[in-house]
């Protein structure tokens, strides 16, 4: 039906008619296609570029977290042990071992020491320090009253 009709009509008409199809199918191609396809992309980009610029904040604020986190474990287990080293030398305990470890705890080593002196030494440490001694394991060591200690302290604060 609609082929006879176009057929009935001269070649001029239907190179017209033609012409006329090819352009409202390229028009309705870009108006359909290309152009909603386009500023979608310009959105994305749009979106990318504010999205970069959080995660430029985000990271700028997670670096100064970590620095300002380990400035602060850094003097608190400094502190830590400067405390445990001081009452030590209050107690004449001569340490062996004064480790911290990454939880911000401080694994302290003694060896043939006087059993009282752990004690008072511990019972200062908690009391007066304020400090958490976290365990404890006690051996006795080879000599009279000695005994080998092996103690985690964190500063509870």
């Amino acid at each position: 039906m609609l082929g006879d009709w176009f057929n009935a009509r001269p070649r001029r008409e239907q190179l017209y008619l033609l012409s006329m199809i090819l352009a409202v199918g390229v028009w309705v191609v870009v108006q359909v296609i290309i152009l909603p396809a386009s500023a979608a992309r310009q959105q994305m980009e749009i979106n990318n570029q504010r999205a970069s610029e959080v995660l430029t904040r985000v990271d700028a604020k997670a670096t100064r977290l970590v620095a300002l986190r380990s400035a602060a474990q850094s003097s608190d287990r400094s502190s830590l042990t400067a405390a445990i080293s001081r009452i030590s030398k209050l107690e004449g305990l001569v340490v062996r071992r004064l480790q911290p470890n990454s939880r911000g705890e401080v694994q302290v080593r003694f060896e043939a020491i006087n059993y009282d002196a752990l004690v008072k030494w511990l019972y200062r440490l908690e009391v007066t320090e304020g400090l958490l001694v976290i365990d404890v394991a006690i051996v006795r060591s080879s000599g009279a009253g000695g005994v080998n200690a092996t103690i985690r302290v964190a500063d509870p604060g």
